[in-house]
């Protein structure tokens, strides 16, 4: 015979998550915890928080990872279907948009290390490549941040064209490029650095400042400029 297992309406109501979350603030609770809030119910098999604490088994406890995963993949735990999916990477959407969040004062991006802090909350947890350009006024503050392209695995196709019309209707007096490496590799391909030469050319003819191109993964970066390589 099967055991019965106790619903959370049954649970004593400080274990309950959304209780929990209104007595103690949503800190107190674990990742597997506020992911149960999210899907709001389980199976006839399990309660939210056995689904989820199986998903963030899953993914060993990375909230980086969990933001990685497709639909699909999300869909391949039982208990979760597309619209549960759904809501949990609109959630991780919603945290890498808070990380990158830089609050009124225009961010300073005059190194290649806070371009990179910058860059890695919007593109670190990407699976395909994506290309951005900073826009940045006289002082190098970040006017804007524009997505030039996106592209697979390995590559990303950039119009220079295209680059360039963002910038100047931006408003630039400058610019630094940025896009990520899925594999974690910061090593610049050869497409890399003749997309960085051409970029520095069509710059240097429209009177744009170019101050650096860099590689992004989670965990490092590489920079054309502290790389000596801008010229």
């Amino acid at each position: 015979m099967k055991e019965d297992r106790l619903t959370v309406k049954q649970w004593d109501e400080k274990d309950r998550p959304r209780e929990k979350l209104l007595a103690q603030g949503a800190q107190a609770l674990s990742d597997a915890e506020l992911l149960a809030i999210l899907i709001g119910s389980g199976t006839q098999e399990e309660t939210a928080l056995d689904v989820t604490r199986r998903i963030v088994d899953g993914v060993h406890g990375s909230l980086r990872q969990l933001g990685r995963l497709s639909c699909k993949e999300l869909c391949a735990y039982n208990g979760i279907g597309p619209a549960k999916a759904v809501t949990i990477m609109a959630a991780c959407e919603l945290g890498r948009r808070r990380e990158a969040e830089q609050g009124t004062k225009r961010p300073l991006m005059n190194k290649a290390e806070l371009i990179w802090q910058y860059y890695k909350a919007k593109l670190a947890d990407r699976i395909v490549e994506e290309f951005h350009i900073a826009l940045l006024d006289n002082s190098l503050h970040l006017i804007d941040s524009r997505l030039i392209s996106r592209g697979g695995l390995t590559s990303t196709t950039v119009d220079i064209r295209v680059l360039l019309r963002e910038a100047l209707l931006g408003g630039a007096a400058s610019i630094a490029a940025a896009h990520n490496h899925p594999s974690g590799s910061t090593r610049p391909s050869p497409q890399d650095d003749d997309l960085t030469r051409r970029i520095r050319k069509a710059c240097e003819v429209t009177g744009l400042n170019f101050i650096d191109h860099i590689i992004v993964t989670p965990d490092a970066y590489y920079s054309y400029c502290e790389n000596g390589k801008m010229n």
